[in-house]
């Protein structure tokens, strides 16, 4: 499978930054143009209100929201987004325990249904699929689901309780293929992170994430019909200081712009 995200999602961000910026730069001075024209920025730009915005989002959005909050801050100015990356399960924890922030967004439904009490209505906004992580060149020559149960091969997965453990058991299940991992991780960089190092030969990992690594790691594509899809809902938290600046944000990751940088990565629409 080519691994192609480095470039590929460099280019959308340079694309959607350009856009953005010269939204934000044309003449108001009435130049060349009706300057009392009615026109209204596009998207959730007009009237957006101003924050120090705190997002809670999977590991596995790392680099695509990177991305994703530089653009949007081009868009609106006076917005700082701040992210903080962990397994989904950890951010719930951070969620339940009252830590300071504004928006979140997990790799799977169950995790963010658990926190309805805490949360806006959830909007999901990108899904993803699993692939077989392994060395690049594939020196272990692994070919499909089924080739994970050699008891020579070391297998890393992620914990159970992680949204990505819970997919991986869920299609090795389906398929009757019983596994050992050498390691259960916390989230789905910690899996990547054992296969890049050499300290396994394969793992479950989502498509976006062996991307993250072509130079390292290649990934062996599993069948839509062996496979799971992972959704990825967004919401506000209602302990947020920012409610309106919070909602404006969620409501931006469903726009066509940022939509744009989510497929760019390997996301796919919801």
């Amino acid at each position: 499978m080519p691994l192609l995200l480095t470039r590929r999602a460099a280019a959308v961000l340079t694309t959607a930054l350009l856009v953005a910026i010269a939204a934000c730069g044309k003449d108001d001075s009435g130049t060349g143009k009706d300057s009392g024209s009615s026109a209204k920025p596009s998207g959730s730009a007009a009237g957006a209100p101003k924050a120090d915005l705190t997002v809670l989002a999977a590991s596995s959005l790392t680099d695509v929201f990177t991305m994703a909050g530089a653009v949007y801050e081009t868009e609106h100015p006076g917005t700082k987004v701040t992210f903080s990356f962990a397994g989904s399960q950890e951010l719930a924890a951070q969620v339940k325990q009252g830590a300071p922030a504004d928006a979140l967004v997990t790799a799977d439904t169950k995790t963010m249904d658990g926190l309805s009490g805490e949360t806006g209505t959830p909007t999901v906004i990108a899904t993803n699929r699993l692939v077989i992580a392994v060395g690049e060149g594939n020196p272990e020559k692994v070919g499909n689901l089924k080739d994970l149960a050699d008891t020579g091969l070391k297998v890393v997965l992620a914990a159970p309780e992680v949204p990505v453990g819970r997919y991986s058991r869920q299609i090795l299940d389906a398929q009757k293929i019983a596994v050992k991992p050498v390691s259960q991780e916390p989230n789905v960089r910690a899996v990547l992170s054992k296969v890049e190092l050499g300290e396994a030969d394969a793992g479950l990992v989502y498509r976006t994430e062996a991307e993250t690594a072509p130079d390292k790691v290649d990934g062996i594509d599993i069948p839509d019909a062996e496979n799971a899809v992972a959704s990825y809902p967004a919401a506000t938290l209602k302990g947020s200081k920012h409610s309106e600046a919070a909602a404006a944000f969620v409501a931006w990751l469903s726009t066509p712009a940022a939509q744009k940088i989510l497929r760019g990565a390997g996301f796919q629409q919801p």
